[in-house]
């Protein structure tokens, strides 16, 4: 399933447009939450749909190796900018998902709604890849959307469904999965942290 021009115009014409209620301006509760389960720098971590990024350049700034990988040019030159503005290092990539492929396994994978984003019918290749771009036993931090409501994006991603795109055969899962994390926009994200099985 290779790149989807017309969504990626219409993600980029978001950006340009400034329509991004999603966007904190700053790294998102969930990473603070993660970085306990997160093994110590200089660990190898991917962020998937990164956006701006705000993540990458405080992960880096820790002295974690990280990848980012997103479709929208704007949004990666946005990026750009703050880590040669702060100084960091950081690898970012201007990729659609569907046509990237990691090198090697990553060490973590902080999955920030970038699930939610996409179509329902792309969430098992995506589900698929993250688990491909993991290493075994590393730690996917996931932060996934609840609307609570038919369409999107964001698209609604109950526990049930992660729990059967992420199945315990091949992920350990913590024993609490009903905490959450608010999100600008008034609704929540489920913040699951899973650990891929050997």
């Amino acid at each position: 399933m290779g790149a989807d021009t017309n969504q990626q115009a219409r993600w980029e014409k978001r950006y340009l447009e400034g329509r991004t209620a999603w966007d904190r301006g700053q790294p998102s509760p969930a990473l603070a939450l993660g970085l306990a389960e997160m093994p110590a720098p200089p660990a190898r971590v991917l962020i998937p749909a990164c956006g701006r990024g705000y993540e990458i350049a405080e992960l880096a700034k820790r002295g974690y190796d990280v990848t980012g990988v997103d479709f929208s040019p704007s949004a990666v030159a946005d990026l750009k900018r703050l880590l040669d503005t702060q100084q960091i290092e950081a690898c970012v990539v201007a990729y659609d998902l569907f046509d990237w492929e990691a090198d090697e396994p990553f060490d973590v994978i902080y999955e920030q709604t970038a699930l939610c984003a996409l179509e329902p019918s792309k969430w098992l290749d995506y589900a698929e890849r993250l688990c491909r771009w993991i290493q075994p036993g590393g730690i996917l931090i996931g932060a996934f959307m609840q609307t609570h409501r038919q369409g999107g994006p964001p698209w609604h991603c109950s526990l049930a469904t992660v729990e059967s795109l992420f199945p315990e055969t091949r992920w350990e899962w913590p024993t609490r999965r009903d905490q959450t994390i608010s999100h600008p926009s008034g609704l929540k994200e489920l913040a699951i942290y899973l650990k891929r099985k050997k």
